[in-house]
């Protein structure tokens, strides 16, 4: 005999899959209007839908309107219904239109129709326990995933999470050899050049149509003199006696995660430090059952541990494996201290010595 139904957390439950519904179905609008301007247009001041579609570059209108109401019904724009305007409010512009902001989000949508169009081939994992190899996934995953973490690279490392490691960023300015480990297209890397002209810096990656991407960002910065990127594994990294090594959201995707650290421990010089940027997690499943967590192991079911169960060892830690076990792994590698060093809403930071 089944349980009665309480009509109460029916409703309620309901309500909650029209809401994840709706997002769920605002993800091929959202990359219609970042790919047609919508958003950067509505950005420059309110519009009707007519005029929208002028400012745009000559839109259908009718489109314009639907795409435009869908919007406003997704809270993602706002209406005036005396004016028949649609306008950007300053924090709908941080999420739709500023690249620079720390949240801005038009990648993870590219992220999730990546891992929807990827989903036929982790559905033959399940079955079979194999992986996904990283640039197999679909579409130009490599590319959303680094757009993605972009805003946050761009305004917490050289802010925040290098001054919090232990008198590193004082001997980068005076000028220290890094090896950004896992760099992916390169903007880790260069932000860190940037920022730090004395240093010199070599990304290096598995996935050689990032580093092909990685050198050509190099170059349209200016930087190809004192930045290299180099296409290679973490545990094959030919390096030596670096000052600092940095893996920034990519230890996890590793399939040996351990071998890969004992190797770090081999490359930096004596009083180095390894600096680890990993998702923010708990140490225990039920820590995590929440929005950010929500995120992190949905990705991680469809990216992270098909990538990680492609390689050898196939260790799949996944995007919510939490401080202790990093750690754990971290001084397995021969490190003896390790702390966390920085945190914000989405990343932790741990440093190694």
């Amino acid at each position: 005999m089944s349980a009665p139904i309480d009509e109460t957390k029916l409703h309620a439950f309901v309500g909650k899959m029209l809401g994840d519904l709706g997002g769920a179905m605002s993800v091929p609008t959202v990359r219609l209007g970042a790919r047609l301007g919508l958003f950067d247009a509505l950005a420059q001041a309110p519009a009707t839908a007519a005029e929208l579609a002028r400012r745009a570059g000559g839109l259908h209108e009718r489109y314009v309107r639907e795409w435009a109401l869908a919007q406003a019904a997704n809270g993602y724009v706002d209406y005036d219904p005396a004016t028949e305007q649609f306008s950007l409010s300053p924090e709908q512009a941080m999420v739709f239109h500023d690249p620079d902001s720390p949240v801005y989000l038009i990648a993870a949508f590219e992220m999730v129709a990546a891992m929807i169009e990827a989903e036929p081939k982790v559905e033959e994992c399940f079955r079979h326990g194999t992986g996904v190899r990283w640039g197999d996934h679909a579409g130009c995953l490599f590319c959303a995933t680094g757009a993605f973490f972009r805003p946050g690279y761009l305004n917490n490392i050289v802010q925040t999470w290098i001054p919090a490691l232990d008198g590193v960023e004082a001997r980068l300015r005076e000028g220290a050899k890094v090896a950004d480990v896992g760099c992916g297209v390169g903007f880790s890397t260069l932000l860190m050049a940037q920022a730090y002209p004395q240093s010199r810096f070599t990304g290096y990656d598995f996935h050689e149509p990032s580093i092909e991407e990685a050198r050509r960002h190099a170059q349209a910065h200016g930087l190809g003199d004192r930045v290299r990127f180099e296409v290679s594994t973490a545990k094959d990294v030919a390096g030596r006696d670096f000052d600092l090594v940095t893996m920034y959201d990519c230890l996890h995707d590793m399939g040996d995660p351990r071998g890969c650290a004992a190797h770090m421990r081999r490359i930096l010089a004596p009083g180095g430090s390894w600096m680890i940027v990993e998702p923010v997690a708990g140490d225990r499943p039920e820590e995590n059952l929440n929005p950010v967590g929500r995120l992190y192991y949905n990705a991680s079911t469809m990216i992270c541990v098909p990538t990680s169960l492609d390689q050898e060892v196939g260790e799949a830690l996944g995007a919510q494996a939490g401080e202790a076990r990093l750690s754990q792994i971290v001084r397995e590698g021969g490190f003896e201290n390790v702390r966390r060093a920085a945190e914000g809403p989405f990343n932790m930071v741990l440093e190694a010595r």
